[in-house]
């Protein structure tokens, strides 16, 4: 049984100079992070849910790096998981991010107080809210010494409005943030469903070779397409079913009770398709999410609170 403590996470050097954080097992803000080092600099790629877990990240990063100073980082969304342990990054440090993901994390209330939606409910620490110093609306390119990063946004909403992406092309090295969960379920209820569909082929156009999803192992070789299908699959049953309850008139929460996840029932947190239904009606109706009805519908379609171990 794989352990969510802290202290299972581990640095995974992928290729010299390059790592992933992986936090087991992936579920509610529990996510992965990323390092490149090159020259005199290192860039960080999010930092974590929590003042805990982001330390022994950022404590791991030095010990692996030879204490190079962290001159830049970029967070891949707005989400907490990825970005609440900002404020533990050098002051000194350049924060990158989507204009719209900055936007989101300055209006985001659940760093002042989690919600009790998940049990036990999350206590992030000893973390201030810190945005972005520098934000982009189509993408980036940073330079870590040699090293070429890619910061590229999908061109639409997926996981959420301001995703984007670190991509080093000629290692053929992909941090995907949250676009890619690794075998537990995705979620896109800040985004949009076909727009996440959408970034599984823009993804797999880009041909990487090590793919560091959002949560869940690292992938390589034929694992990687073999996600991304998975993918493709989930996102159009989510789309089927929301198709068959707007026909029927049946709620976001009615439409999942009936439906039948098949090959991803197993997958963790299973509830998302909720909060994804939730999503597609919106999108369907050309308005937004109602977010306390949506995580409402998710824990009475679990019968309880969403479980965490942050």
């Amino acid at each position: 049984m794989t352990t969510s403590t802290p202290d299972a996470a581990r640095l995974y050097e992928l290729l010299p100079g390059a790592y992933a954080w992986v936090q087991p097992d992936g579920t509610w803000w529990i996510n992965n992070t990323g390092v490149v080092a090159a020259g005199d600099g290192v860039l960080v790629i999010d930092t974590c849910a929590t003042a805990a877990r982001t330390e022994r990240f950022l404590r791991a990063a030095r010990a692996a790096t030879g204490d190079v100073p962290i001159r830049l980082a970029v967070n891949t969304h707005q989400h907490g998981d990825h970005t609440y342990g900002n404020s533990l990054l050098p002051a000194t440090t350049v924060l990158i991010g989507h204009e719209r993901m900055r936007e989101g994390l300055r209006v985001d209330p659940v760093i002042d107080g989690c919600p009790p939606f998940w049990q036990p409910v999350p206590d992030w620490g000893p973390v201030t809210r810190r945005l972005p110093d520098v934000t982009t609306s189509a993408g980036l390119t940073v330079h870590v010494g040699d090293r070429r990063v890619e910061l590229m946004h999908p061109g639409g909403p997926a996981h959420t409005t301001g995703d984007l992406i670190a991509w080093l092309p000629e290692q053929r090295l992909l941090y995907s943030g949250d676009l890619v969960f690794a075998g537990l379920t995705p979620l896109v209820f800040m985004g949009s469903v076909r727009g996440a569909l959408a970034a599984v082929d823009w993804l797999a156009g880009l041909g990487p070779a090590v793919l560091v999803p959002g949560h869940g192992p690292v992938l390589t070789g034929a694992d990687i397409e073999r996600v991304l299908d998975e993918h493709r699959r989930y996102y159009s049953l989510v789309l089927a079913v929301a198709e068959e309850g707007l026909a029927g008139n049946l709620s976001p929460l009615e439409a999942a009770g009936r439906a039948d996840l098949g090959e991803f029932a197993g997958w963790a947190d299973a509830e998302r398709l909720v909060l994804n239904l939730h999503r597609a009606y919106a999108d369907h109706a050309g308005g937004d999410v109602d977010l306390i009805s949506a995580f409402t519908d998710a824990t009475a379609w679990l019968g309880r609170p969403m479980h965490t171990a942050v």
